[in-house]
Parts: structure tokens; sequence; C-alpha cells
């Protein structure tokens, strides 16, 4: 990846402008959580990734705590962990992923038919690598979509999805086999092919914009560089369109105190070029400099 220096870049303010819109904009809805939410419908942002590298500035996620990696490196363990098809609690902490303990207890998984720390086949990682054929098959989506880019890069369809609907349905007879239905996970790369140029677009259904927001911003940020590295082309944009986009009124204050703070040129994030496949990347082959965020704690909320 090549940024623009550091001194050249521009400072970004989107995230906090998607704050602003809810708060303003945004219709009060009750969500399944159980808590009211501030909600608009459709957002886009937009990331020209030679100018640095979109972690928020507005408060650290890269520097760790005692006894736990930083923000950023749970973000990518967890990226890595949904490559590589995780889908038990145990894979997910093979990866640091210790927090999905929460959503797996035997009482969440017996609701939905799943042994206890079971994800269930309708989770991020067996839809990306084991999607269910009407061939009574799996299909490797992420295999697939390298294997498509390297052979046919002119193609409009490198597309992944990780919504498998008979998985995901509720109602009279029905019964969900994943114990969180998948929020973020659909994505759209695209090749120019005079330029050597590759871009991503994400697509989110659904985004907690203090809390997953800024995690997936980073996942899918990083795809972007890791697929450009393993095809051989030239990261350029990363498209970032969400759905249902909302704030918990829960986290009002925290969102006030966002608000206050000012936007920072955006670090840079570079990843370990020895790294040919994309199932062998892990957090250990990422490294952020220049990252000054404005608020020193680290967090509103943290993984468990």
């Amino acid at each position: 990846m090549r940024y623009k220096n550091f001194s050249e870049r521009t400072p970004d303010s989107q995230y906090q402008e998607l704050l602003q819109r809810i708060k303003d904009k945004g219709k009060k809805v009750f969500a399944q959580q159980d808590e009211e939410a501030l909600m608009v419908l459709g957002h886009i942002m937009r990331f020209e990734l030679k100018n640095g590298f979109p972690i928020i500035t507005e408060r650290d996620l890269v520097s760790a705590a005692e006894g736990r990696p930083s923000q950023f490196q749970m973000a990518i363990g967890e990226l890595c962990a949904f490559l590589n098809g995780a889908r038990t609690l145990e894979e997910m902490k093979g990866f640091g992923c210790g927090w999905w303990s929460r959503w797996v207890t035997a009482k969440k998984c017996a609701k939905r038919g799943l042994k206890t720390g079971d994800l269930g086949p309708g989770s991020y990682g067996p839809a990306w690598r084991n999607f269910p054929t009407t061939e009574g098959k799996t299909f490797d989506q992420i295999t697939h979509l390298i294997e498509q880019i390297n052979e046919f890069p002119q193609l409009r369809t490198h597309i992944v999805s990780p919504w498998i609907p008979q998985y995901i349905c509720r109602g009279q007879g029905k019964q969900q086999k994943v114990v969180v239905v998948p929020c973020h996970g659909f994505f759209h790369v695209t090749i120019n092919t005079y330029t050597d140029e590759l871009s991503l677009l994400h697509f989110q259904r659904s985004a907690d914009v203090p809390v997953g927001l800024v995690f997936n911003l980073i996942q899918y940020a990083a795809l972007t560089l890791m697929i450009a590295q393993v095809t051989g082309y030239k990261p350029k944009e990363f498209v970032y369109m969400t759905s249902d986009t909302h704030i918990f009124l829960s986290q009002m204050n925290d969102v006030d105190e966002l608000l206050q703070a000012k936007p920072q040129l955006f670090p840079t994030v570079t990843i370990d070029p020895d790294v040919k496949n994309i199932f062998d990347f892990r957090p250990e082959h990422f490294k952020v400099t220049d990252y000054k965020p404005q608020l020193s704690r680290r967090t509103i909320w943290t993984p468990v």
C-alpha cells in the first residue's frame, strides 16, 4: 500500500458526521436488545486508502491494555477467524476471540438446536467457507473469490455473502441455526484492469455506530489490503455502506464525548509483504504507525 506522506493527508470527519446525522435526524426505534435506539436507514462512507487507513481517531483503538490485545488486534483476529471458517468457540479462541463466549452459552445454543459453543452453520465462518449448495455440497466463497480475481479480474461478480436464508429465518415452525445473525460480511471487490487497482464495497445490514461499526471499519479496510496483496493489485478505495444504522440511547453521553474530539489524520497500516495466502494472515502481520487518537481512554465498550 502506497500512502500519501503523513503531512499531506487530510483529516477525515465522516465518522463524526454520521454520529451527528443520527443524533439530529434519527428516528426512535425499539431494538431486539430490549433497548431504545435512534436509527437512520442507509449511509455511505468512502475512504481513499492513500489518505491513510480508516481507524477512527476520536478514541484510541490501538493501545493495548495490560493482559489484553488492542482493539485493532481484536478486530483483525476476528476477521482472520472468519476467513478460516471458524465456527466454534474453541476455534474462535484460537484466533484470540474469546469474547464470543457470551453468545454461545448452553441456553442460547439449545434454543437454536446447537451444541454449547457452536456459533451455527449460518455464522460468518461457515457462510464464507462452507456455503450450502442446492447439490447438497458446500462452496468455499473465499477461495473462489481469490481464484476468480486471479483468472478473470475484469468480472463484476467478485462478491461474497454471509447470508444463508434457511439458517436465519424465524417464525412458526422455523428455527434459526445461528447464534448471532450476520450483521456484516457482504462485500464486492472490483478491479480496474487499466490501472491495476482494487477497491472493495462492504454492505452492513445493521451497524451499532459507537461500538460495532468501528471494529468492522477496521476489518473490511484490512480485508481490502489483504485481498490486494495476495492477488497483486494496488488497493485504492474502501466504500462502507450501512443499512440499519443506529445509536442506542444509553450510548448518548459517550457519543457527545466523541463529537467533541477533533478528527485527526488517518494512520499508516502496513502488512507483512511475505504473506501471500489469504488464510495465513494474523494480527501480528499488521503494524500501525502515525496514530494520534484524541481521547486517551481506549473504549466505550470492550469485548470479554
